[in-house]
């Protein structure tokens, strides 16, 4: 089970059991919870794992440059994995999209995993439906173009999205969204589990097999483990309360 998430974070979705060493790239995937749950820190790990696995580049798009690496990553033991994540800071909602449309011009090699953290920082400027639906269309478009024009083994979608307690218009656009990304994974931090660090992610993968829960820890070394959970409940929503912003 560990391996499957190894999986979603490296391909950008939930990719199956299948075998050997080639990575299938499934459903675009929506990393979903509140403030500090963790989503840049594991976003990021997704980053080191894609960038280790002899592929093309990762493209990690962000608002705003960051400060510092993610608690928990090993990425100054590894060089060569971070020269392969080229980051991208779109200032504004209007720059991201101006980014997308042009991404088939851009020369070089064809990213393999295509990570968006913040995405409710863009939604912000403008909370209607219509601009998330046109967003994420437009993620989807992007990386479909990636994994046809790439060199073989597609391109996997990541976005990060904040999710806030009671706001019923961010309910509306999460719900929106999910139509989009067949497959969720939500979020939550947790003393509880194994490790300093630690959080919950469970995965909705999306049609393409069960639920699964996991504890993943982030050691003091910059390790991540991941294990499975020994109980899962069976409303992926019933230990989030309305954190979930709205899950159904």
């Amino acid at each position: 089970m560990a391996e499957t998430l190894r999986r979603v974070l490296s391909s950008g979705s939930a990719a199956g059991t299948g075998e050997g060493n080639t990575t299938e790239v499934g459903p675009p995937l929506l990393l979903l919870g509140g403030p500090g749950s963790g989503k840049t820190a594991l976003l990021f790990a997704s980053a080191l794992e894609a960038a280790g696995e002899g592929r093309g580049p990762v493209l990690f798009l962000t608002r705003r440059p960051l400060q510092s690496l993610p608690r928990g990553t090993r990425a100054p033991l590894e060089p060569l994995r971070l020269q392969k994540i080229r980051f991208q800071y779109p200032p504004s909602t209007r720059e991201l999209l101006r980014f997308l449309c042009s991404a088939h011009e851009a020369r070089g090699p064809v990213p393999s995993l295509l990570l968006l953290d913040g995405l409710e920082e863009y939604l912000a400027e403008d909370p209607g439906t219509q601009e998330a639906a046109y967003l994420a269309a437009l993620l989807l478009d992007t990386a479909a173009h990636f994994s046809q024009v790439g060199p073989g083994g597609g391109c996997g979608l990541i976005v990060a999205l904040q999710t806030q307690e009671g706001d019923s218009g961010d309910a509306l656009q999460l719900a929106l969204l999910q139509r989009y990304f067949p497959a969720q994974c939500w979020l939550q931090p947790d003393a509880l589990g194994p490790g300093e660090h630690c959080l919950r992610a469970c995965l909705e993968p999306g049609g393409r097999g069960p639920r699964a829960e996991w504890w993943v820890a982030f050691r003091p070394d910059g390790e991540m483990t991941i294990t499975p959970c020994p109980h899962q409940p069976s409303n992926p929503s019933s230990d989030k309360g309305s954190s979930s912003g709205g899950q159904p």
